[in-house]
């Protein structure tokens, strides 16, 4: 049956009004009016390391520390000032919410329920933990004879950056104004580095390039910033909102390939992350 003109216009209107709706045909035959993909989540850096101390008691939201840590996406991350709940809480945002899956050990030092939360007669456990997406093995965890004000000491596990087994330490020295504290802390953390090839040491020292306790460390490892050295006329960055730097990632039979510093709105510390060659 032949259609008159007034038809042919209704069927034309009838389509453009399809089109509105549905959105126009894909090449292929590929389905139409099918929702937007969701956009795709960064996947691990295998050859990256990465410490941040989270800042206790900051109160800080862990789902929005899960999401720095995410932007980044490290193989592996040492923690400082961290509880085992809060650490289990970050895992868990970054699996369900960004889709890195990391493994957990813990370093804990001290049973705190001002820091930690808890009951009384169940603190919470304060200290360092290292994530990492490889699997750990050979975990130690080590408390200093004396960590001056507070309880303090360093972890440490063998896992796998960039393809290649790597001994990784987690640390968190004294306070700032402790420093022969810090110095015998520290000579306790360098015999056992040496003991090894290939090392990452991850952590919060409370001490500038240039204070004489880190010279044990320095003799052993070089920072992720080749240009950063106790004698360097270049200034190191700051990893802390009074612009000093504390936080470093020193490599031992590791090399530098490139390194980042961000500011962080959840913690006086900043997140340094270090991309590195293990072969």
């Amino acid at each position: 049956m032949a259609l008159g003109k007034g038809a042919w216009l209704l069927v034309g209107a009838m389509a453009a009004a399809c089109i509105v709706l549905i959105g126009p045909g894909a090449p292929g035959d590929a389905p139409v009016a099918r929702p937007m993909p969701v956009k795709a989540v960064k996947d691990i850096v295998p050859n990256r390391a990465m410490t941040w101390n989270i800042c206790n008691p900051c109160k800080e939201s862990n789902a929005d520390r899960a999401a720095e840590i995410a932007r980044y996406a490290p193989q592996v991350i040492g923690l400082q000032e961290s509880c085992v709940r809060d650490v289990e809480k970050i895992r868990d945002y970054l699996e369900r919410r960004h889709g890195l899956v990391y493994h957990v050990e813990y370093g804990m030092v001290l049973l705190n329920k001002d820091r930690c939360g808890g009951m009384p007669w169940s603190p919470g456990a304060f200290g360092q933990a290292i994530l990492s997406a490889a699997p750990m093995k050979d975990r130690v965890n080590v408390e200093y004879p004396d960590g001056g004000s507070e309880d303090r000491g360093y972890m440490a596990v063998t896992t796998t950056v960039g393809g290649k087994p790597v001994r990784v330490f987690n640390t968190h020295l004294a306070q700032r104004r402790q420093e022969s504290f810090r110095a015998a802390q520290t000579r306790v953390l360098a015999a056992e580095v040496a003991r090894h090839d290939r090392a990452i040491v991850l952590g919060d020292f409370n001490a500038v390039p240039t204070a004489p306790e880190l010279s044990p460390l320095w003799k052993l490892a070089t920072d992720t910033d080749p240009r950063c050295r106790p004698a360097s006329t270049v200034d190191c960055e700051a990893s802390t909102d009074w612009q000093l730097k504390f936080d470093y990632i020193f490599l031992r039979g590791v090399s530098p390939l490139a390194h980042g510093m961000h500011p962080s709105e959840d913690s006086d510390h900043h997140l340094l992350h270090a991309d590195v060659k293990t072969a």
